[in-house]
């Protein structure tokens, strides 16, 4: 599946008219993405796909841009997460009950990591998967800026899988001075430059992210109400007053109401809470 762009996009190649381009394309309501979906999925309707495309060819750059630190190309990162874009098109069901969008994320950020191990010179030896996952997860589990104190060191290779050796490999890595310098023809006279510019994470939220986190977490909570609704009436009054209610009651309040001990009452929210579990496990798969 190909995306056409305008001819005069492709002619350029200007990366700025490439994002005027994709901004300029309308947002999908909930409606007409459906109906777009159910085009291209019942009568392979490829003009369906291909606005479906381009509507969320903006939510890729987004996300791109949150990869500028590793210092690629971000039009090559943004060309790889519009693949992972089309893919997803491909295997996204209306049956899922999100929006696009909240499942695509999941393909767009796999092709661009997929991208960065490839052609960042820092993880060339990231070669396994452990490796992989602590390259993209050191920096976060970590408690501070400094470097690891031996206590931290042992949880986090504990939970990702990894030998200390390979943390300490990674942080060496990582706190070495990795400066881009740039030569350019308007100031090759004046030497190289440095485009710090590069090495900058864009943290910005975008309106369409907000927008996509809103409407699966409402989804998310209409699923919740729907599994406690079909609790027997005990077990939801407890759940309800005891998770849901601004102002929980204790154990106490529904053991005196029922005529029972605090133990049942224990009993049967966490019976409850388990069901409710399972079923938004499904959900979420």
């Amino acid at each position: 599946m190909t995306t056409q762009l305008p001819t005069f996009i492709k002619n350029t190649g200007c990366f700025s008219s490439y994002l005027a381009y994709v901004n300029s394309q309308p947002l999908l309501s909930e409606k007409q993405e459906r109906a777009l979906f159910l085009d291209y999925q019942k009568h392979d309707d490829l003009t369906a796909a291909q606005q479906i495309i381009l509507s969320h060819l903006r939510f890729v750059a987004h996300i791109a841009r949150s990869y500028k630190g590793y210092g690629l190309p971000i039009e090559d990162l943004v060309q790889e997460g519009s693949i992972g874009l089309m893919k997803s098109v491909k295997k996204f069901s209306l049956d899922f009950g999100v929006r696009f969008s909240s499942f695509a994320v999941h393909y767009i950020k796999a092709e661009i990591q997929e991208f960065v191990i490839r052609n960042w010179r820092l993880v060339k030896s990231a070669t396994t998967k452990a490796k992989r996952k602590l390259f993209y997860n050191l920096r976060r589990l970590k408690s501070s800026t400094g470097w690891l104190a031996d206590k931290e060191r042992v949880e986090i290779a504990d939970q990702l899988g990894v030998s200390e050796q390979d943390i300490n490999d990674m942080q060496t890595q990582m706190y070495q001075s990795d400066i881009l310098i740039n030569s350019s023809p308007d100031n090759a006279e004046e030497g190289p430059s440095f485009n710090i510019d590069n090495l900058l994470e864009d943290k910005s939220e975008s309106f369409t992210t907000i927008l996509v986190q809103e409407d699966f977490n409402n989804k998310a909570l209409s699923k919740v109400r729907t599994i406690v609704d079909s609790l027997d009436d005990r077990s939801k009054d407890i759940v309800v007053n005891r998770w849901l209610s601004p102002e929980t009651k204790p154990h106490k309040f529904f053991s005196d109401k029922y005529a029972v001990s605090n133990e049942r009452i224990r009993q049967i929210e966490e019976k409850a809470l388990l069901k409710i579990k399972q079923k938004m496990q499904e959900f979420y798969t």
